[in-house]
């Protein structure tokens, strides 16, 4: 078997029998790889706390004839990260963007984009906590490099013009919709300047979360349009979602009749 040594950020891990563990970990080169690291919880100079979730490592690893699992001969810790334990809600965000990756995107969808994406949100999470608005960018700019972001400042059936105020969107339709294109399709009611913020995001660097504030309006309908985004693109639901929703917004907007 051939040894490689690749860079990886660890999504999650789970024990298996008395002392191995199985890792699944995402590398800007080869995508996300699923790992059996023999031994780990009992070999401190192997791997010792390199394998927790959110950690950066250098891994060396080799891959198996047969099989799914690839074999981890040992690991180096690069960061643990260990500010994003500094409280719930941060270590809920940090574990909700890992799962969102690694659902949205198959192995052979991830590139070193969403490498650079994941590991900029969770070293923005490390130095500064929880925000919605880090949230907000994770799940916009995780839509975008996936090919699903809707569309957001024209009509996604005509391409036209939006008007001023309130505007019509449904993830199904593929985003905004002039009056003359709803024709009641639309499940919300967003208005122009929350979209026109949205499009303004999408332009910025991939790993900027810093100095971005929002308005109380627009981190309500962000969330609620992309939630109504990922929920058609993700093909299960996720386990952390439920619990994250805890610390958003609870007010509710308008929902289009």
């Amino acid at each position: 078997m051939k040894s490689q040594i690749s860079q990886a950020i660890i999504l999650h891990h789970t024990d298996y029998g008395e002392a191995d563990r199985i890792v699944t970990f995402l590398t800007p080169d080869h995508g996300r790889l699923k790992g059996f690291a023999r031994a780990a919880r009992k070999s401190r100079k192997r791997f010792g706390a390199a394998l927790e979730p959110f950690a950066e490592v250098k891994l060396h690893w080799a891959a198996r004839s047969s099989g799914d699992l690839i074999s981890l001969r040992d690991a180096e810790l690069v960061t643990l990260r260990s500010g994003l334990r500094r409280d719930l809600e941060t270590l809920t965000l940090a574990g909700y963007g890992c799962e969102l990756t690694e659902v949205l995107f198959d192995e052979s969808g991830v590139g070193v984009e969403v490498f650079q994406l994941l590991q900029a949100f969770l070293d923005h999470l490390d130095g500064e906590g929880y925000s919605v608005e880090a949230r907000l960018l994770m799940e916009i700019r995780t839509l975008s490099l996936a090919g699903y972001v809707p569309h957001l400042q024209h009509c996604a059936d005509c391409f036209g013009p939006l008007p001023s105020g309130p505007v019509s969107f449904s993830a199904a339709a593929d985003g905004s919709l002039c009056p003359a294109c709803d024709g009641g399709r639309a499940t919300l009611k967003v208005d122009r300047m929350t979209l026109g913020t949205f499009g303004k995001i999408l332009q910025t660097p991939l790993t900027s979360f810093t100095g971005f504030r929002l308005s109380s309006q627009s981190r309500l309908e962000g969330q609620a349009l992309l939630n109504d985004a990922l929920q058609r693109h993700l093909h299960r639901p996720l386990k952390t979602l439920k619990f994250l929703n805890r610390f958003s917004p609870q007010e509710t907007i308008e929902k289009s009749s």
